[in-house]
Order: structure tokens, then C-alpha cells, then sequence
């Protein structure tokens, strides 16, 4: 630990520190309260990094080193041991994160889980696993005492708190340190001090709702309400009038205290056009700091960041090194000890860098910093939590290439983002190389819950260059495959072929100023996929005899399909038609369906079927297109179709879903849905381009569609319905009470996430489903309104 007086720095020597770095050729350091850094546009190209290339040295100078990590702290006499068993306060890829490097350094991991995280993989994997309590973070992650106790049932020496949760609560610290447990991260007083931000803005401790909102008219609005312990986009909220101020006050205080176990608040002002650009620092126990550069995490949703990238692009070397000079001294001034990030705001406008906040824990992005220096950060929390010196001096720290990282959610990018739940059926990842790293937290079989982030994993890449890396993260990105939930995966796609992101014109409103190229309309599938979809039908519903006659590579697994033969109109002709229906808002939502007849005639050959196909719009019986003499087979392992069409051979992974019931009586169907990954499409210079995921259901029968549709016709009217699973937050209004146009009605919290519910018009309550604390299913019916003229 830091002794007293270096440990007790005022806050007022981190702001000196950030504004005493120096002077650099673009710019003066101003010396005011602010921290700002005044600079020329920064739109030059990146460097073509050498892999061998030292940041921190002259320009145009390469330092030869040793491509391995060396570590000579390791090997010196004086070189501390590291824990021999630590327990991991956190859940899911962090926690899984945290237990390899555990593994590779012999030490023992103790694993917390909730109630609905038993068979979690973090909880797999750990060599010891203790239930913490029920599902809500509040009563089981945000329990203190409990993990405290847990820790020393189990003999752990020190804990790591992963990112979120209790990463950054000096409550929790000090209690670790009272308990006589080492908390894998900075000390107390750096938790208390480093959280200083410099945006202009309130960062008092008085709460008082309308001090708060005083404070918001003195900065003046657009403003930012954002948690103290906050982090992930949680407990923050933009405000741009003062009549929005109090219900987006409550909402975020809310959020935070679930989120983080805190409900304190500051309010800054909300800058328009921002770059958000941080910068890795790392110290130890004996003075020790050093910065690992710069990661940009411009790009983001809901305020929290779903692409990063490692070096920052269009920085040029000036800048680079006056933003790592700041933070390093800003770690300094607080005595800081372990892994954290300094934060600033680049304004676009007004040419401004603000220190933003430093964020004392390891950050969810980490990895695109490992993969740019070579270093495990994780191992250097242990080692300097363990007392010992930082394992590489600054002028050892390399900088090669360029890496990107992948949040993978699960969550409706065409739905505002909401996030979705629900159980990973069917998943397929890119294969882990040099170039490619995966950070998962679940497997195949587990289950998405509504009470935490809704984080699957990560994706992460490495190229020798800005461009090469996010040809790789492309590449990637196109060979992840989900089925059972939404995931933002082909919002990524999208983001990594969008021109402007390609160009590094990047800030944080990239997303709204780009919004309709990044959600063009979903144009139908052209008939190979169609072929291929009805393919896929036809030779997994073959029966036992047709089946016999096919080659081995042609047979498909047992399906409750498997005694239906076809119809046969003489000798070994075989004939069906296999309806399948398309959705252009992309397959989650029930509108604007096209309706496709697949005729697929089939003969038994002495090398299997040869099929002939013909594809009709089934609402105008327009032949779409006709494929004759096709062979195919299916392996119901892989989920794999290879068929040849127009001369052309398909590898398609084309995977069966029949979803559980959660949604109202009209979908109660439970309608099979085809997800087709990979397959062929013809843009529109007549070229064949991958066509990403197309999505078909098997219409459900005549008979039973009538009947869910009388079922919707009986509650159809104002009815205001969950959008996700969800936890009744609050319930805003009472039976007969009149209502105004975007009037909050329902609040609702899935995954940590608010969401409110506002009346579409003018109108009157009629009636109220719910009360606040019920658990209520995706399409539960919430409340009724009526106009008043209806």
C-alpha cells in the first residue's frame, strides 16, 4: 500500500498535474480549472506501424526487441509471489477472463453466482463456486458482506472485481482492507481522487434534486446526467430541456443504485460532437507508472460503447504523447496503484480536449491494448497487486499494428437497441488465431437473463494496420453465428463496411448521423436463397426409405418430420411445395411479409436426388427463378447445406429454430423459423455478394391462424405492450386518468436498462395489466388507452 502522505493528495494536485504537463508545438496547455487542451485539427493518417517500433521513442527511430514477452521482475530475487488462490466478484466474460490468466499463472480461482447462474460457464470453470443469492444484482454481485465472507470460507487472499458491480466502490476497498483481504486494484484514496472529471459541470455531493437541477440551468441545457460509480452507459441520461429534467434524474438515480449499489449523480454539460479517447495507465506500490496508449471509443449507443479500436486514429505523434503524458501524471498525483483509464472528450467543434473522468478498474475494451503491446494486463494486476515492480519500464512498451474490438449483444439494433433474452440455440464463432480473439462468457445451451448486461461477448482483432485489422474484423464478423436471440452482429457488419467508418471519421453521434446507412431497408432474398431454404426443408424432412438411398453425406438427423414422404405422381418423381415466409424488417418483427412458394421436383438417381426447382412469389405468382438438375446434401451435424446452383457451389449454414411462447396470443403458433447464415446474393451490378442472415418462418397453418387472429382481433386498441422481458419499475397512472402525447405510462428495467413507455396521443387509461415489481413476458399486455374520440 501507498504510505499516507502520497496516498492523500488533494484532488486539487490531479488537476495541476493535468494542466502542468507541458507545452507542445499545436497548442497551449490552458491553466484553468478545466483541464483544457487547446489543438489543431487532428485529421492526419495514422502510421503504418512496425511491429518492432517503440512508442515513446524518437520519430523515425526503430528499436530492435525480442518479439516475446520478458519479464525480468520475474526473475529476480526480490520478486514477490503471486496469490495461490484469488476469487473473481463478477459474472460472465470478465469473470471467465480473469480465471485464464489465473490458470496459466498456477493460481486457484473461487467463482460468486447467482441463483440463475449456476451452470454459467465462469462457474465451470473455477476451481471452486459459491452461490451468492438470488438473481437481482442487489441481493447477490452488490452484496458485500456476503463475497467478504465468501472469501474467507474459501481461503482467497485477494479478489478481483472484474469491471462493473464493485469495481469501483471505495466502500468496498475499505472493507477488503479492514477484512485483511488484498482488493486487486487501486487503493481507497485513489477510488476517491481519481474520480474527478473536468467537464464543466456540477460534482458536488449535495443530491437535493432541485440543487441539481439549479446547477443544470448554470450550465445551461443540453446537459448530462451521468453516476458517480457509473460506467457501461448506466445510470446516464441526456437532457435537453428543463422540463425533462426531473423524471431523467429519478430514472438514472434508479438505474444506478441497481447497477452499482450507489445512487449519487453530477451533471455535466453535454458536448455535441465528441470523440471519446482514453488512455491505458498502469502503476505499482513503488511509484512506478507508465500509459500503454490511447484507444478510441467514439462509437456507441445508449451511451456506452459497442466498437473500440487501438491506436487512436487521426492523432497525430504530438498529440499522442501529450494525451499519455497527461495521464500518467494525473495517475501519479493520486498515487495510483493497478490498471486504470483516463478519459477525454475531443470537441469536433470547437477543437477542445476535456479530461473527461479516470475510471479506476480494468476497462470491458482492455484486450484491444493487450493486442497492440503484447501485454497481459490481467497478469499485471496480479503482480502489482502482489506488491511487486511493473513488469515493462515506458520506453519498453511497443505499440504494434492496429486492433479492434466487437462488443457482441444480445439486443434489437432495428428495435432502438432494446436488448432481448433468451437461450443461444444454435452458436458458431470464428476460430481463434493470431489475428482473431474471442472473449465469451457463454456457450452453446446457456441462457441470456433480464437482470444483467446484456454483453455475450467479445470480438477481438489485430492487423498491421488500421485497414488490414478491420479487413479481419469483417471476415469475422461474417463467420459469427447466433440463433435464439437478436444480436447486434450484422449492426457491426454494417458499422465495419459503413465509408465514413472505413475513413476513421469517427465521434460519438456517429450512429444517429449515419442512422439510415446503417439501417437500410431489407431487401426480399433472391431466389438461390430461397432454393436453398426449401432444400434445406426438403432433405430434412425425408423420410426413412428416401433416405436409405442417398449417400451417407446426404442423411439427416431424426426430426419429428421424418415419417412424411413425399408425393409421388409416378415411377421415382417426387414433387413438394414448401412455403416459406420473408420479413423485410428482418425476421424479429410481423410486418410487411412476403410470401414464397419453393417447388422442388425430385428423382432418385444412382447418385441420390437431383432436384429441379422453381421459386414463385406466392402473392402475384410471378416464377422468380428456376434452377433444374440440382445435387445437394445436408449434414444435420454441422448445420451445413452444399448444393450447386447456376454452375456455382454453396456452402450455407441454414439452422431450424421453433421458438418458445412468450408473446401474446396472436403469435402463439409457435411458428418454425429458418435462419440462413452465409448464403449468396446478386447486388445489383449483377455481381454475387454474401447476403449476411436471412430469416423465413414456416407459415403456420390456415386453421390455427384464424384462430390467433380472432385472438388479437378481441384485445386490439390502445394496448401498450412489453417490448422484452422486463421488471415493472413503476407505474405512472391509474384507470380513467387522462393522458397527454409522450406522457411516461409504464417504466420497465431489462438488463439493468430503463425503459420508458409514453402514450403515442392524447388519450385515457382504461385499464392497467401490471404493478410495479411484476415480471412481465415480451408482449404482455401492460395498459390500455383510448382516444377520447375513439
Amino acid at each position: 500500500m501507498l504510505t499516507p502522505s502520497r496516498s492523500q493528495r488533494p484532488k486539487a494536485e490531479l488537476l495541476r498535474a493535468l494542466t502542468n504537463v507541458g507545452k507542445a508545438h499545436y497548442g497551449a496547455i490552458a491553466p484553468l480549472r478545466n483541464a483544457t487542451l487547446y489543438a489543431e485539427s487532428t485529421t492526419a493518417p495514422v502510421s503504418t506501424w512496425s511491429p518492432r517500433r517503440i512508442r515513446g521513442a524518437p520519430l523515425r527511430t526503430t528499436i530492435q526487441i525480442e518479439p516475446k514477452r520478458l519479464y525480468k521482475t520475474l526473475t529476480d530475487a526480490t520478486h514477490k509471489p503471486l496469490f495461490d488462490k484469488i476469487l473473481i466478484a463478477n459474472r460472465g466474460e470478465i469473470a471467465c477472463r480473469v480465471i485464464k490468466t489465473a490458470r496459466k499463472l498456477g493460481i486457484k480461482t473461487v467463482a460468486i453466482f447467482s441463483e440463475v447462474d449456476k451452470d454459467s460457464l465462469h462457474v465451470q470453470m473455477a476451481d471452486e463456486a459459491y452461490c451468492v443469492g438470488p438473481a437481482p444484482s442487489a441481493e447477490s454481485y452488490l452484496r458485500m458482506d456476503k463475497i467478504i465472507a465468501i472469501a474467507k470460507q474459501s481461503g482467497a487472499q485477494a479478489i478481483h472485481p472484474g469491471y462493473g458491480f464493485l469495481s469501483e466502490n471505495a466502500k468496498f476497498a475499505m472493507a477488503l482492507e479492514e477484512a485483511g483481504v488484498t482488493f486487486i486494484g487501486p487503493p481507497v484514496s485513489a477510488i476517491t481522487t481519481a474520480g474527478v472529471p473536468c467537464v464543466p459541470g456540477y460534482h458536488g455531493s449535495n443530491q437535493d434534486p432541485q440543487h441539481l437541477l439549479s446547477e443544470a440551468r448554470k450550465i445551461q441545457f443540453p446537459v448530462l446526467i451521468k453516476a458517480v460509480l457509473g460506467g457501461g452507459g448506466k445510470g446516464m441520461r441526456i437532457v435537453y430541456s428543463e422540463s425533462e429534467f426531473m423524471e431523467a434524474l429519478e430514472s438514472a438515480k434508479r438505474e444506478s443504485l441497481k447497477s452499482f449499489g450507489d445512487d449519487n449523480v453530477l451533471v455535466e454539460k453535454y458536448i455535441t460532437k465528441p470523440r471519446h479517447i482514453e488512455v491505458q495507465v498502469f502503476g505499482d506500490t513503488l511509484g512506478g507508472v507508465v500509459s500503454l496508449w490511447e484507444r478510441d471509443c467514439s462509437v456507441q449507443r445508449r451511451h456506452q460503447k459497442i466498437i473500440e479500436e487501438a491506436p487512436a486514429p487521426g492523432i497525430s505523434e504530438e498529440i499522442r504523447k501529450d494525451l499519455c503524458d497527461k495521464a500518467v501524471a494525473a495517475a501519479k498525483a493520486v498515487g495510483y496503484v493497478g490498471a486504470g483509464t483516463v478519459e477525454f472528450i475531443f470537441d469536433d467543434e470547437a477543437k477542445v480536449f476535456y479530461f473527461m473522468e479516470m475510471n479506476t478498474r480494468l476497462q470491458v475494451e482492455h484486450p484491444v491494448t493487450e493486442m497492440i503491446t503484447g501485454q497481459d494486463l490481467v497478469e499485471w494486476q496480479l503482480l502489482v497487486a502482489a506488491g511487486n515492480p511493473l513488469p515493462l519500464t515506458q520506453s519498453q512498451i511497443p505499440l504494434m499494428g492496429h486492433a479492434f474490438e466487437a462488443r457482441i449483444y444480445a439486443e434489437n439494433p432495428r428495435n432502438n437497441f432494446h436488448p432481448d433474452v433468451g437461450k443461444l440455440v444454435y452458436l458458431s464463432t470464428p476460430t481463434a488465431s493470431e489475428t482473431v480473439r474471442l472473449e465469451e462468457g457463454f456457450k452453446q445451451g446457456a441462457s441470456i437473463e433480464v437482470f444483467y448486461d446484456p454483453l455475450i461477448a467479445k470480438l477481438v482483432v489485430k492487423g498491421n494496420d488500421r485497414t488490414e485489422a478491420l479487413r479481419v474484423l469483417r471476415k469475422a464478423l461474417e463467420e459469427y453465428q447466433v440463433v435464439g436471440l437478436s444480436t447486434n452482429i450484422e449492426f457491426l457488419r454494417s458499422l465495419a463496411g459503413h465509408p465514413a467508418f472505413i475513413e476513421a471519421e469517427v465521434e460519438t453521434g456517429f450512429i444517429p448521423k449515419h442512422h439510415s446507412e446503417l439501417f437500410p431497408p431489407i431487401l426480399p432474398a433472391k431466389p438461390q436463397v430461397l432454393a436453398q431454404a426449401g432444400l434445406y426443408v426438403l432433405l430434412r424432412d425425408l423420410d426413412d426409405k428416401a433416405r436409405a438411398s442417398l449417400p451417407t453425406s446426404a442423411t439427416s438427423s431424426h426430426s419429428p418430420w421424418d415419417t412424411l414422404s413425399f408425393r409421388r405422381f409416378g415411377g421415382d418423381v417426387h414433387k413438394r411445395i414448401i412455403t416459406l415466409q420473408s420479413h423485410s424488417s428482418g425476421g424479429d418483427v410481423k410486418d410487411e411479409s412476403i410470401v414464397y412458394h419453393v417447388h422442388v421436383s425430385s428423382t432418385i438417381g444412382k447418385a441420390g436426388l437431383v432436384h429441379n426447382i422453381q421459386v414463385f412469389n406466392a402473392a402475384g405468382g410471378d416464377l422468380l427463378g428456376t434452377f433444374d438438375n440440382v445435387s445437394a446434401q445436408l449434414d444435420c451435424t454441422t448445420h451445413q447445406l452444399r448444393c450447386q446452383l447456376d454452375h456455382q457451389l454453396f456452402r450455407t449454414t441454414i439452422v431450424s429454430e421453433v421458438p418458445a411462447h412468450h408473446g401474446p396470443a396472436s403469435h402463439a403458433s409457435k411458428e418454425e423459423r429458418l435462419h440462413v447464415f452465409g448464403a449468396t446474393d446478386q447486388a445489383q451490378d449483377g455481381s454475387l455478394v454474401d447476403s449476411g442472415r436471412h430469416t423465413f418462418t414456416i407459415p403456420t397453418p390456415g386453421w390455427l391462424a384464424s384462430l390467433a387472429s380472432d385472438a388479437e382481433k378481441a384485445i386490439k386498441g390502445g394496448g401498450m405492450r412489453a417490448p422484452m422481458p422486463s421488471l415493472v419499475v413503476d407505474v405512472k397512472v391509474n384507470v380513467g386518468e387522462k393522458v397527454k402525447k409522450g406522457q411516461a405510462i409504464i417504466v420497465l428495467e431489462s438488463m439493468k436498462t430503463e425503459t420508458v413507455l409514453r402514450a403515442s396521443e392524447d388519450a385515457v387509461v382504461i385499464s392497467v395489466g401490471c404493478k410495479k415489481g411484476d415480471m412481465v413476458e415480451e408482449g404482455a399486455e401492460l395498459a390500455m388507452l383510448q382516444a377520447p374520440d375513439a
